[in-house]
Formats: C-alpha cells, structure tokens, sequence
C-alpha cells in the first residue's frame, strides 16, 4: 500500500500502530545513523516528543540495493526503546551482517531502508507437520523456530519471495542450520509474531 510518495506502509497491527510520518522519521533515523557512521553528509532528524518512540518493541532494519537484499539485522526481544533499536540494526545492518561486506559510502546514495517494528512473539501450540503448516497465516506472521541451541527467524515480509508455508519452513530450518524438514517434528518450538514495516521507494517514485 503506498501511502506517501517515495514510501510504502505495509502490515499494520491493530495495536500500537506507528503512523505514516513516524515510519518516515524512523527510516531518516537509520539513514542518518548510517550516513554519519561513513562520515558521510547527512541531515538533522528531529525524534518528536512522542511515547510511540520511546515504546520498547523489537525492531528490525533491512537494507536492499536494486531490489536485492544488502543487509538485514534486528532484534526479537523488547528491551531496547524504538529509536535505540533502530539505531543499533541500522549500524548492524549495514555493517555487521556477516554475509555481506561492510556497505561503503558509495554504495549509500543506492540504497533503500526499510524498518519493521514488532509486536511480542506468542508460542504457536502445533503437533508437527501439517498441522504447524495450517497455524501459520502466511503474509501475517513472522515465525521463530528453535532446537536446541539453534534457531532463526523470517519477518513476514520473506511470505513474498516464499508464499508456500511448506517452502518457507524448510528454508527456515535451513536457516537455522536444522535439516529442512524439521518442521515435521512436534518438538520443535515455534512462535509467531506480527510487524508493521515502513520502506522507501526512492528509486521507483512514479
């Protein structure tokens, strides 16, 4: 859904649900935090006296050049405040994804940010199987596995690329270093949550 030009707001939780103008400040927060990290020219972002921002929410930063991923760091957990947590994955992000080298000042001007913020993860109850598959509302839930001491997330917005809940459990299993067909065990631990996300669209405005 685009709502503004240049920006998309998508996935918006009936509970505590960031605005349009918000999701625009919190995107400019991570520019200018990774601008200024580069050294490079940036401008002032003025944080509004608004408890929305000082809410503590997992939040995500994902950073992508010509539609392709470039860096993607977040946090599940609610201990840091919105704006400390979009500042710490917009640096993560950009510089700390082990699967991507260090993003450089040149490659900046390329870039576009999108923020996600989440709602509280819930354990999803399910006996394996189909069963987990028929839980999962695709296009919705952004889900958590774990065994033992591994584990991994997809945000919902990863439905796009994997629609099919089959799919999108086995590859994140293998994300997660499990066999990809772990999701068929009862045993393993799930939990789903939601995200409301704001992206830019600086290169494709109409």
């Amino acid at each position: 859904m685009k709502t503004d030009k240049g920006y998309v707001m998508k996935n918006k939780p009936e509970s505590r649900s960031f605005s349009q103008e918000q999701g625009k400040i919190l995107i400019s927060l991570a520019r200018k935090t990774i601008a200024d990290k580069l050294g490079a020219d940036s401008q002032a972002v003025t944080i509004p006296d608004d408890p929305e921002f000082t809410s503590r929410r997992g939040t995500f930063v994902t950073l992508k050049i010509d539609h392709e991923l470039r860096g993607c760091i977040g946090s599940l957990s609610s201990d840091d405040r919105v704006v400390d947590g979009i500042r710490k994955n917009a640096v993560n992000a950009a510089f700390n994804d082990y699967r991507f080298t260090p993003l450089t000042q040149a490659e900046l001007s390329r870039v576009d940010i999108e923020v996600s913020i989440l709602t509280e993860a819930k354990p999803l109850n399910h006996s394996g199987g189909e069963d987990l598959l028929t839980r999962l509302k695709p296009g919705v839930d952004g889900v958590i596995i774990r065994k033992g001491s591994a584990g991994a997330t997809f945000l919902p917005q990863v439905w796009e690329q994997l629609p099919l809940p089959r799919s999108f459990m086995e590859h994140l299993c293998a994300k997660a270093g499990l066999p990809r067909d772990a999701w068929t065990s009862a045993d393993l631990q799930v939990s789903v949550y939601q995200v409301q996300y704001f992206e830019e669209n600086r290169h494709n405005e109409s």
